[in-house]
């Protein structure tokens, strides 16, 4: 069993499923996108066990027993998370291909960040990460925006983060 937006899921028959392909077609979640299939776009990024992923690179088989949460599971159209309403206020996509995969990428990189987990962009590894743009950039780097709405999904990322600081 596996557990999808805080709901059990059995796993699927074939031990070759991907992640992805279980969340889209055995269970409906299209919010989860297939970009490139090959882990570098990042439009597939769910969060297993608070841990971003993309789901395109592993099998549904390998999350016996994790909790795998995708965009629907982070908020519905009547009750966005906070990141959701940001990216609309901020106007944080465009065509929206990559959005749930970005949103998901960015939900768990404020988590890393409350964590204190540098990255390579942290100036200081001894003490808290500090949310600056080049920070949020490397962080976001794995999630590509085809149509270039980097500047806004910066924006919607800090303004969740300063709120919640």
């Amino acid at each position: 069993m596996i557990s999808v937006n805080g709901t059990p899921q059995r796993l699927p028959d074939d031990p070759r499923t991907s992640l992805l392909d279980f969340l889209r077609q055995h269970i409906g979640l299209t919010g989860t996108k297939k970009g490139c299939d090959h882990g570098q776009c990042g439009a597939c990024t769910v969060i297993v066990n608070g841990i971003r992923i993309n789901s395109c690179l592993t099998l549904a088989a390998m999350h016996d027993g994790d909790e795998v949460t995708t965009i629907e599971g982070l908020g519905t159209p009547d009750r966005p998370s906070d990141l959701q309403k940001a990216f609309l206020e901020h106007d944080g996509f465009q065509c929206g291909y990559c959005t749930p995969g970005q949103i998901c990428s960015a939900t768990a990189m404020l988590q890393e960040i409350a964590n204190d987990w540098p990255s390579d962009a942290s100036e200081d590894l001894e003490g808290p990460p500090q949310l600056t743009g080049e920070e949020i950039r490397e962080r976001m780097s794995g999630n590509l925006c085809r149509c270039g709405a980097y500047a806004n999904i910066v924006a919607a990322i800090r303004e969740v983060a300063e709120k919640s600081a």
